[in-house]
């Protein structure tokens, strides 16, 4: 992928943390990218059918423990927004102080990578590159 074909590509953060979006959004410019965010899966939803991004960031735990869970499925159930690739983060784990495993599958967790907060350096444009 050139510099030219990323410069292309639309990224929508979903995600509560501004501190999260704020560094992430810095990295992922300098990759070329072009960013939006929203603080909640409403406005979420809203940017995604709206905008069209080429993948969608989504964050767990925002206005309810399992918010991103909903709107993931929310996402792939809409044919506008079915096909957008989607990484999905938590620190539930961290929060909860306990092993949380997962099973990605079409109905509870539609999610094409699935990523526990807090990232290393690049971790999430590492992931990004590779699907796109």
């Amino acid at each position: 992928m050139t510099a030219d074909d990323k410069n292309e590509k639309k990224i929508l953060v979903i995600d509560d943390d501004m501190d999260f979006i704020e560094v992430n959004k810095a990295i992922l410019e300098e990759g070329g990218y072009s960013v939006s965010y929203a603080l909640n899966g409403e406005d979420g939803l809203t940017k995604a059918l709206n905008e069209r991004p080429n993948l969608i960031v989504l964050d767990v735990m925002m206005s309810t423990i399992d918010e991103g869970f909903d709107i993931a499925r929310r996402l792939r159930k809409n044919p506008d927004t079915r096909s957008i690739p989607l990484i999905m983060l938590t620190a539930i784990n961290q929060k909860a102080g306990f092993p949380w495993k997962y099973d990605k599958d079409e109905t509870w967790l539609p999610v094409d990578i699935f990523l526990e907060k807090p990232l290393k350096s690049n971790e999430l444009l590492e992931n990004i590159q590779r699907l796109l």
